[in-house]
């Protein structure tokens, strides 16, 4: 179950946000009396309330903003408990003094701003003899190694026990305490107004996760990346594993730039079926295994981890093969190439935009498949040191206009959102025998796409990149035939509606 929690200022407004919740199918409401600017109303608050309620109220020491009297407080817990709801929240120090009374469930909560203390079962412990029907350890997690901690303590715990850590590198165990147990998880109205660092929005925590239907079988995947927020990986996943039905959850880690592999060994614990991996750790992750699944050794990178027969880790990387895909898929769609005739990348002139892992992945391929392959990059050194090492040529970004090509490759972050007016190769130096490619996917439509339509070239937009290596992750993972459409609608979607915040 997903308890939403709820804080207003004015009675009215959360009452009428209440409301909308219970509409828009929210089973638990967190009504976070602290919040409100006046002394609160509980007979207004509950009266004709559309959902159950935890009843909730912090202190400021406990980040909470109540600002009245602390008997006051008090009082206003005693008087929810004897008014009949469904769970109140209490705090370590004041459980002792509340008394269970009727049909209200006691929530006994611990939650540390600051760390995950080395003592977790000690504290855990110390909640249990309060009383508690349902326990809430919620703590700040500073390593990734701090969520198994907790995710350990509520898969042994004797009573229910809701438990995660916070910020960036707790948010995957808000989800995935599902499956050891937890009876619920906290999720926010709306993203702009949260209560704890990392918290999800309802919506989220429903449509993307399924956070109600994970259990002890549910099977764990996901990204690996640092930052991680802005991935839409997950969207995209497990709206594939929904559309078969599979019992699998598809989750964000973020996992800091030195400590890639000592965070997968930890995450053992966690029997991840598989990876995707992204900046910074494409490298890092070469060192987790010396199985491949096609050309990672002469890529140097590898952006998939999954398991073989026997659980051991394999190595790929689907960028290349997706990004060939792609740029064939333009060709086919012009009527200029077709099954029978040889491959249209074949003594075509590629101009790549950058020399990052991405354009390692792709120039790799495309010599592979017969094409004539330039470099440029902003930084001369480090495409020099790419063109050498794949043995292809290399231009001056100030000539890269006068370099001349068949295909045009943007590897590069250039027109990415937020900065959506940039372009890394001017209109002027496009033409209409052209095929351009831009990796950016955040927009679809890039002003280097935008132009390179109105003068009428060939477009191949970085969505069909990131669907078609997404989905031969889907098909590493699962063993299944990817959803490729559903994949790809569900994208689209999500970088049009939320336009990539």
């Amino acid at each position: 179950m997903i308890c939403v929690s709820l804080g207003r200022t004015r009675h009215k407004m959360m009452i009428a946000e209440h409301q909308r919740l219970a509409e828009r199918g929210a089973q638990l409401v967190e009504l976070r009396l602290d919040w409100l600017g006046s002394p609160p109303d509980l007979g207004r608050l509950l009266k004709n309330k559309p959902t159950p309620v935890v009843i909730t109220c912090r202190r400021s020491h406990d980040k909470g903003l109540w600002k009245f009297p602390e008997e006051q407080r008090l009082t206003l817990l005693r008087a929810a408990i004897v008014a009949g709801v469904d769970y109140v929240d209490l705090e370590e120090d004041i459980a002792g003094t509340i008394r269970r009374y009727g049909p209200t469930k006691r929530i006994i909560s611990y939650h540390n701003f600051d760390e995950t203390p080395d003592n977790l079962e000690e504290i855990h412990a110390r909640l249990l003899k309060h009383d508690p029907d349902v326990v809430k350890i919620v703590t700040l997690a500073k390593t990734p190694a701090d969520n198994i901690r907790m995710l350990q303590v509520v898969r042994d715990s004797p009573k229910p026990t809701v438990g995660f850590c916070m910020g960036d590198l707790g948010v995957w165990s808000r989800i995935c305490c599902a499956k050891y147990g937890s009876p619920f998880t906290y999720a926010t109205f709306s993203s702009e107004r949260t209560m704890a660092p990392g918290q999800l929005t309802y919506e989220e925590t429903r449509d993307v996760f399924h956070f109600d239907r994970i259990n002890r079988e549910t099977r764990v995947f996901g990204v690996v990346a640092d930052p991680v927020s802005h991935s839409l990986s997950p969207l995209i996943h497990n709206a594939a594993y929904r559309h078969f039905g599979l019992n699998a959850v598809y989750l964000p880690f973020r996992v800091p730039r030195d400590e890639f592999k000592q965070t997968l060994d930890e995450f053992d614990w966690l029997d991840v079926g598989g990876y995707s991996v992204t900046l910074p750790h494409k490298v890092a992750a070469l060192e987790m295994t010396s199985t491949y699944d096609g050309p990672v050794k002469e890529i140097g990178a590898l952006n998939t981890l999954f398991r073989d027969a026997s659980g051991k880790w394999v190595g790929a990387n689907t960028d290349c093969d997706a990004a060939l895909a792609s740029m064939r898929l333009a060709y086919d769609s012009q009527g200029d190439s077709d099954q029978t005739a040889e491959d249209p990348l074949i003594g075509k002139r590629v101009l790549i935009l950058g020399a990052g892992g991405v354009a390692r992945a792709i120039a790799t391929g495309l010599m592979k498949a017969g094409a004539v392959v330039t470099i440029t990059n902003r930084t001369k050194a480090k495409a020099a040191e790419l063109a050498k090492q794949l043995g292809c040529l290399i231009v001056g970004w100030e000539n890269r206009g006068a370099a001349g090509c068949d295909i045009l490759i943007n590897c590069t972050s250039v027109g990415m959102h937020p900065k959506v007016d940039d372009t890394p190769f001017a209109q002027h130096w496009l033409t209409d025998t052209m095929t351009v490619f831009d990796t950016v996917y955040t927009p679809e439509r890039t002003l280097l796409i935008a132009h390179a339509r109105e003068r009428g070239c060939k477009t191949v937009t970085g969505v069909e990149m990131f669907v078609r290596q997404a989905a031969r992750q889907f098909e590493l993972f699962t063993g299944q035939s990817a959803p490729t459409d559903v994949m790809r609608d569900e994208l689209r979607r999500a970088i049009s509606v939320v336009k990539v915040s």
